[in-house]
C-alpha cells in the first residue's frame, strides 16, 4: 500500500494490514503533518513494512526504512525515510587577475614612443645639413619650415665685404670662410658673387675658385676676392655657388 501526504506530496509504502478496517491517523516524518488514512481493500499479509522516499534523483536508490511497531490509534504513526545525505555544490571562484601591469605595459609603450619621435625629431634638426647631403629634396622640406639645409655640404660662413682704394681706384673685397658639414670629402665649386642695386637689380657679377679643390669632412678654408671699379649704384651684394655655365 503507498501512502501520499496530502501537505507535501512525500510517497511512502506500508503494508495494508496493518491498517483496521475503520482506518488509522498517519503522522507524515518529512512535514509532521497528520491525516486519518481508510483502510485498503484487504491484500495479503506482509511481515514486513517498509516506507520509502521518493528518490530526489532518478540515479539514486530509493531509501529503505522498516516500521519497527504498531503505534495506537491515538496516536497518530510517522513513518520516517532515511535521511539523504546531499553533495553541496562546491564553486570555484577565480580571482580576476590584476589590470595594472597591462596598464603600465601599455604606458610605457607610449612613453617609448614619444621618446622614440622626440628624438627623431631632435637628428632631423641637428643632422639636417648631412640630411640634406644624403637627401637633397629635404632641402625643400626644411626651408619650408624656416631652416636652412644645405645640399651641397659646403656651407659658407662669416662672410663680409669692404670698400677700399688702392692706387686711386676703389676696390671691393669680400671674404668669408667656406666649411665641409658633410661626413665625406667633397669638392669645391666657384663661388659667383653679384652687386645689386637698391631696386633689387644685379648690376654686377663675377666667380671665383676659393683656392682649394676639395674639402675633407669637418675641414674649412678661407676665401677672398677682389673686384677694381665696382658699380657706385651697387649697395647689396649676393655671394652664392655658382651653377653651371655662370
Amino acid at each position: 500500500m503507498i501512502l501520499t501526504c496530502p501537505q507535501c506530496s512525500t510517497r511512502y509504502q506500508t503494508d495494508a494490514a496493518k491498517f483496521q478496517p475503520a482506518g488509522r491517523n498517519v503522522r507524515c516524518a518529512k512535514c509532521g503533518h497528520v491525516w486519518h488514512q481508510d483502510a485498503p481493500a484487504p491484500e495479503p499479509d506482509v511481515s514486513d513494512i517498509i516506507a520509502v522516499e521518493a528518490p530526489p534523483e532518478p540515479a539514486a536508490a530509493p531509501p529503505v526504512v522498516t516500521q519497527e511497531a504498531e503505534a495506537p490509534l491515538s496516536r497518530p504513526q510517522a513513518f520516517t525515510p532515511n535521511p539523504v545525505m546531499s553533495r553541496e555544490r562546491v564553486q570555484t571562484s577565480f580571482a580576476e587577475p590584476s589590470k595594472l601591469p597591462m596598464r603600465l605595459a601599455v604606458g610605457a609603450g607610449w612613453l617609448g614612443l614619444i621618446v622614440i619621435i622626440l628624438l627623431i625629431g631632435w637628428s632631423a634638426l641637428r643632422f639636417r645639413e648631412q640630411i640634406a647631403t644624403v637627401w637633397p629634396q629635404s632641402a625643400s622640406l626644411y626651408s619650408a619650415v624656416g631652416l636652412k639645409a644645405n645640399a651641397s655640404g659646403l656651407n659658407i660662413q662669416d662672410v663680409a665685404y669692404h670698400r677700399g682704394y688702392e692706387n686711386g681706384q676703389s676696390v671691393l673685397s669680400v671674404t668669408g670662410v667656406l666649411s665641409n658639414t658633410s661626413t665625406r670629402e667633397l669638392p669645391v665649386p666657384q663661388l659667383r658673387v653679384g652687386l645689386i642695386d637698391d631696386d633689387r637689380h644685379e648690376l654686377y657679377h663675377w666667380t671665383f675658385a676659393p683656392g682649394v679643390m676639395t674639402l675633407k669632412a669637418g675641414q674649412s678654408t678661407k676665401f677672398l676676392t677682389r673686384l677694381s671699379n665696382p658699380p657706385q649704384a651697387a649697395s647689396h651684394f649676393e655671394l652664392r655657388f655658382a651653377k653651371a655655365g655662370e
